[in-house]
């Protein structure tokens, strides 16, 4: 096992009983939020001078909807171009412009921080602050996360009838944080489907200094790093799949993303993103939809997090089917 004094950051973050072995087919012993702190810890720093910090340009001024108006808008449709779709399955995301309008994404972004604030409250030791299941105690959260709008562009990528929640998720990179590390979801949900999308949805222009969500072209480059090694101690995971990626001639999408630009990705899509580099925080929602009927995996592991947290009383093997996990999108009858 590796010795503590040369990986501190990893084992800074790992409950004892998850340090103390070397494999991952344990459950994860502390909270979610420690969890991120944890995988951040697992991303490679090549040591190179970092580039230099970007002034964040000021948010703009908005009229803040009310919640009528913004369930009215999360309501609606968007049209989905066939090109779109055809794209999300070849490559394993798309990013999609206006998909909801600037002031009710900084309304969002508003309500978030307070929630943030009240729940950390004077805590600055956290690099990447995350909080989940924001659906349940904030309206205009759970105006986002249960919107029929983001449930149905999930549902006709994935070409599936009716999907129903996972779990909400808001992450704020603090200025100074580094990078995520590369992965794909499919290998730390507890998810026994294919048919499984996470929608990205940042709170603020979100330029390349800022770290935005980037992707491995390719739907099937998961394929390249299927049986690389996860070690839960150093960053030889991230390190590997970036050489597999570069040694195959991968080309990845990093670009940036205009306020009103959403990405939705494929559980088998690899991706990462950047430091943040800007003087603001880069907040985004992160929300996974699931097609309705899919199971719970046999034997979760420690990469899953505190799973349990959004499916309670689902056995493995299971349809994910609880009181949390609410079909958002679609008729109930198909699941």
């Amino acid at each position: 096992m590796p010795n503590k004094t040369t990986l501190p950051d990893a084992f800074s973050f790992l409950d004892r009983s998850n340090a103390i072995s070397d494999g991952i087919n344990e459950k994860w012993a502390a909270s979610n939020e420690q969890w991120w702190d944890w995988y951040l810890s697992l991303a490679h720093d090549d040591g190179s001078e970092p580039e230099p910090d970007v002034a964040a340009p000021p948010l703009p001024a908005f009229s803040p909807p009310s919640l009528p108006e913004l369930a009215e808008e999360l309501d609606s449709a968007y049209r989905l171009p066939q090109e779109s779709i055809e794209f999300f399955r070849r490559e394993g995301f798309v990013k999609l412009k206006h998909v909801c309008s600037p002031a009710s994404l900084l309304l969002l972004r508003s309500a978030l921080e307070n929630l943030f604030a009240r729940a950390l409250g004077d805590t600055t030791a956290m690099r990447f602050p995350s909080l989940e299941m924001m659906w349940t105690i904030d309206p205009i959260a759970r105006a986002f996360v249960l919107s029929r709008r983001l449930a149905r562009i999930a549902a006709e990528l994935l070409g599936v009838d009716s999907v129903r929640l996972y779990h909400d998720n808001a992450l704020s990179k603090l200025p100074g944080c580094g990078r995520t590390p590369w992965h794909y979801d499919a290998h730390h949900y507890p998810i026994a489907s294919e048919n499984v999308v996470t929608v990205w949805v940042p709170l603020q222009p979100t330029p390349r200094a800022m770290g935005p969500l980037a992707f491995a072209r390719c739907i099937e480059s998961w394929r390249r790093v299927a049986d690389l090694p996860f070690s839960k101690f150093d960053d030889s995971y991230d390190r590997g799949i970036a050489a597999a990626l570069r040694d195959g001639g991968i080309a990845v999408e990093d670009g940036p993303f205009e306020l009103g630009e959403v990405s939705f990705h494929h559980t088998r899509s690899l991706h990462t993103a950047g430091p943040n580099r800007s003087s603001l925080p880069r907040m985004a929602l992160a929300t996974t939809y699931l097609e309705a009927g899919a199971r719970l995996v046999e034997s979760p592991t420690l990469i899953s997090g505190d799973f349990e947290k959004f499916m309670p009383d689902v056995k493995p093997g299971e349809p994910i089917a609880s009181h949390l996990n609410p079909v958002v999108y679609g008729s109930r009858a198909a699941s």
